[in-house]
């Protein structure tokens, strides 16, 4: 079952689980990686234990696309203990996330390579235009973005257009 529930009505030790499962999950997930994941929405699934097995946050962020501001459902730190993989674990955190679209104009998120096939099973497009990122000093392209993805999005959004994310320490995208 997933339960979800915002990065303020999370305990201490739920916290630590889901950081601890974003660490034995990923090779190289830092403490930026882990604020990116903060203060959105959770979705967490336990086993009968109370043992975190998987988790995915959204967080609200502002994407540029053809001179308007989205606003953004960002998928952050989907995560499944690698003990239980292949069970659908992953399918149920992104139903849960999934549900919370009508709150943003589009949802989006940067896969990693094994990600990818998830993601595609669920109807995400494939960002195919150039990406990036506006800092204090504007624009900056960031052309080894190839792996962002899309689900939803306001007429008129363009696959192979621009589109830009708002700055943050470490991973932009």
């Amino acid at each position: 079952m997933v339960t979800v529930r915002h990065t303020a009505q999370l305990s201490t030790d739920e916290l630590a689980a889901a950081r601890a499962l974003c660490d034995a999950s990923f090779d190289d997930f830092g403490d930026a990686d882990w604020e990116h994941a903060l203060g959105g929405m959770h979705a967490l699934v336990a086993q009968d234990d109370g043992a975190l097995t998987a988790h995915g946050a959204l967080v609200m962020r502002r994407m540029l696309h053809r001179g308007r501001a989205l606003r953004c459902g960002y998928v952050e730190a989907v995560a499944v203990h690698g003990d239980h993989r292949r069970r659908g674990l992953g399918h149920q955190v992104m139903t849960a996330l999934e549900e919370l679209a009508p709150a943003y104009d589009l949802l989006a998120l940067c896969s990693s390579r094994e990600g990818r096939p998830l993601y595609e099973s669920r109807g995400w497009s494939r960002w195919r235009g150039p990406t990036s990122v506006l800092t204090a000093d504007g624009l900056v392209a960031t052309p080894d973005e190839d792996s962002i993805y899309v689900l939803g999005g306001p007429a008129g959004l363009d696959l192979d257009g621009p589109i830009a994310c708002d700055w943050r320490d470490g991973d932009v995208w």
